[in-house]
């Protein structure tokens, strides 16, 4: 007699903008067996619509919709398992919350939240429930990245006294950040909270620590107001019906992809969001150039720099320990072909991608009185953060093993958040900041 066929998990999605498309992709088509997307919610009806659509091209039914208003009730309604939140970040802990209490498992898009006070509220949901919140730190899985994590935990370096990270982020993809929402620090954090919490959990997680004291220095450089220092700055204030966006490199062309097209673009009528604000124009309360000491309760330190308005893409992390030193560099790109300026990171134009640029990486092992060797790594590619989308979801979604411990901790998302609030409260005073000053841990 074979066995009953396993019940799938009923997910459903809060936030239907562009990121969502990974996870609803994965449920519909890689993950069929053991997930199913039940429902939708957004402010916008078109963007779920459009999502809807989508699925109908991967020949999956349509899904229930509801406005974000009704998120309570969809949950009821639709007999949900597990809510995946892709919202705007400022929103995340309102969606967490709710769906801890109504006994789901929640995973989230990074950063858990973007202050504090929120933070301290899923913290407190997930002790009160004992449910389970996933932060989707997707750079864990990326193949280069676990081989670092083994290296270290196998003492390839020995005790561990510092690590330098730089971060570069293309004048594309750079460029991205000071277009949309995430351009007001009270809606994404900054930078620091948005997108280096990526890097600060990275850390965190190759060194088993946590942050303990940081300090920062920073400013915007290149993108808002400052464009026009630098020659940059074109009078307009979007750039779709604007004939001086026309010949502009900085500008987002939405109407030549058709994805972006139908989120956004079509989109707008419901909310007035607009997704291709000109980068250079006035009220970007973020920073585009970002400095960070920061040290760990193991006693070593990192420093670490974003820039976001490099020739090309691409990092390089420095481990320093008592026997040799762990590097890696990887160029996502080496440039930014004048095909893809006006796209995103990946974007198909007109139907096709954008003009190859090329791409590599390198992990190297120096050990101390021997030559230096190239570690291997398979797996690792310049789509989908290195491999790693599709890695996360198996995880996440299909219940594939996870000996490295990959899947982060509602923890886990709270010590990289705070790496980055230390960091712009650092910025504000000009002094170093201690993390538990900001938000009291166990």
């Amino acid at each position: 007699m074979s066995p009953p066929a396993r019940e799938r998990v009923r997910h459903a999605l809060v936030g239907a903008g562009a990121r969502a498309e990974m996870f609803v992709r994965a449920l519909a088509l890689d993950h069929a067996d053991t997930a199913e997307l039940v429902a939708l919610a957004d402010v916008n009806q078109a963007r779920m619509d459009a999502h809807n659509r989508w699925l109908a091209e991967l020949g999956h039914p349509p899904v229930p919709t509801y406005r974000a208003a009704d998120f309570a009730a969809m949950l009821a309604r639709e007999r949900v398992d597990v809510v995946l939140v892709t919202s705007v970040d400022v929103t995340h802990d309102e969606y967490v919350t709710a769906a801890l209490r109504a006994g789901c498992d929640v995973v989230t898009e990074k950063p858990i939240t973007v202050d504090a006070p929120r933070c301290r509220r899923i913290l407190d949901a997930v002790a009160e429930t004992g449910r389970r919140v996933t932060v989707a730190f997707n750079y864990r899985y990326n193949p280069l990245h676990e081989q670092v994590r083994r290296l270290l935990a196998d003492g390839a370096v020995g005790e561990i006294g510092s690590v330098h990270f730089e971060w570069l982020l293309d004048v594309r993809h750079g460029a991205d950040y000071f277009r949309r929402w995430h351009r007001d620090k009270a809606t994404s954090g900054g930078l620091l909270v948005h997108k280096a919490s990526h890097h600060f959990d990275l850390v965190n997680w190759w060194l088993d620590a946590r942050p303990v004291e940081v300090h920062a220095a920073g400013r915007l450089f290149f993108y808002g107001e400052s464009g026009r220092r630098h020659g940059y700055a074109r009078d307009y204030d979007r750039a779709h019906g604007s004939p001086t966006a026309a010949d502009d490199p900085f500008a987002l062309r939405l109407a030549e992809h058709p994805r972006l097209r139908e989120l956004y673009l079509d989109a707008e009528a419901e909310d007035g969001y607009q997704r291709d604000r000109n980068v250079f124009a006035p009220g970007v309360t973020i920073e585009d150039d970002l400095a960070v000491l920061a040290r760990y309760s193991t006693g070593a330190t990192m420093t670490y720099h974003l820039t976001a308005y490099a020739p090309g893409e691409g990092y390089r992390v420095m481990v320093n320990g008592s026997r040799g030193r762990l590097e890696l560099d990887v160029t996502e790109s080496d440039h930014v072909s004048p095909a893809g300026a006006g796209a995103l990171k990946g974007a198909a134009l007109h139907g096709d991608e954008a003009a190859a640029e090329h791409g590599a990486a390198r992990l190297t092992l120096r050990p101390f009185w021997a030559p230096p060797v190239d570690v291997p790594v398979d797996g690792w590619a310049r789509q989908g953060h290195g491999g790693a989308d599709a890695r996360m979801t198996r995880v996440l979604l299909g219940g594939e093993p996870d000996p490295l411990g990959r899947a982060a901790t509602a923890y886990d998302g709270a010590l990289a958040l705070l790496t980055g609030l230390a960091a712009n409260r650092s910025l504000d005073t000009g002094a170093p900041v201690r993390v538990a000053d900001l938000l009291t841990l166990p």
